[in-house]
């Protein structure tokens, strides 16, 4: 009888046992390991696709402002301003929210609301004050860099009603929003002051951005559901004054968004409660 040698022992823990018939006892043995499965890498590409436009025109104005197209600079901006306020509500409405979207928008909003209205406006008039005028445009990109920090530290503990601390996109519009206008020769402020100004609206601005001031975030607002018929209206009004004189009217508003946070913050010290 001829005697055939054992070679190597099989690891079974890795075979998957197969039945050849359920009446017999005998099992097959099939060589093939069962391989982990791969994670998925991809990102949703909508959302991010919004995000990318809008990092596209942050850099779209710095490279404006060095070519000094101060208007189409701070034009820029406020594209960047509406593309970012898409990109949220759009994966919101997609269900394609993700971490590398959360980090990737912070990422831009520092790029469009934190670096360029600084360079913007430092080449626009800060330039003029000297160190000063420097000092004022690192105020603002640091004010906007602690922000987005801690924005995103307390996403999940501040009231989503409202942020806690001007948002920096607001800041970003409200410096966009009086270059455009001053540059349009639409407000009756002396050439000299006009630096001066830039200087107190960028300081301002980079340290609101880290007060405990509370502004209203409109998050509460949801477009799929029924408003009344008045919000139609105001809105239709307020494209219609945007319309009629965009700088003027756009720096408005941001104006009065930007001192809101003090005013709420007034409201509660005199009243003893929370505003809600």
């Amino acid at each position: 009888m001829t005697t055939f040698r054992r070679r190597g022992r099989l690891d079974r823990s890795r075979l998957s046992r197969h039945r050849v018939d359920r009446n017999d006892d005998d099992w097959v043995e099939e060589l093939h390991p069962q391989k982990p499965r791969l994670r998925s890498k991809g990102i949703y590409l909508l959302p991010n696709a919004f995000t990318t436009a809008a990092l596209f025109c942050g850099f779209f104005a710095i490279v404006n402002a060095m070519n000094h197209q101060f208007e189409i600079a701070a034009i820029a901006i406020f594209a960047s301003l509406v593309l970012d306020g898409m990109d949220g509500r759009v994966a919101r409405m997609t269900n394609t929210q993700s971490a590398f979207g959360e980090q990737y928008d912070s990422l831009a909003d520092m790029v469009s609301f934190g670096v360029a209205p600084a360079l913007v406006a430092y080449e626009w008039a800060l330039k003029d004050l000297g160190k000063w005028g420097w000092l004022a445009a690192f105020t603002y990109c640091a004010g906007a860099a602690l922000r987005l920090a801690r924005f995103n530290v307390n996403t999940g503990v501040v009231d989503k009603k409202f942020f806690q601390g001007l948002p920096s996109p607001a800041a970003g519009s409200l410096m966009a929003g009086f270059i455009w206008l001053a540059d349009d020769n639409k407000i009756p402020v002396r050439d000299t002051a006009i630096p001066w100004i830039t200087f107190f609206i960028a300081v301002y601005a980079g340290l609101t951005m880290v007060s405990n001031a509370r502004f209203y975030s409109g998050k509460a607002l949801d477009v799929r559901y029924r408003v009344p018929f008045g919000v139609m209206v105001l809105m239709i009004l307020t494209f219609v004054l945007i319309s009629s004189n965009p700088p003027l009217t756009l720096f408005g508003l941001f104006v009065v968004y930007s001192i809101s946070g003090y005013v709420i913050w007034a409201w509660e010290r005199l009243r003893g409660r929370r505003f809600s």
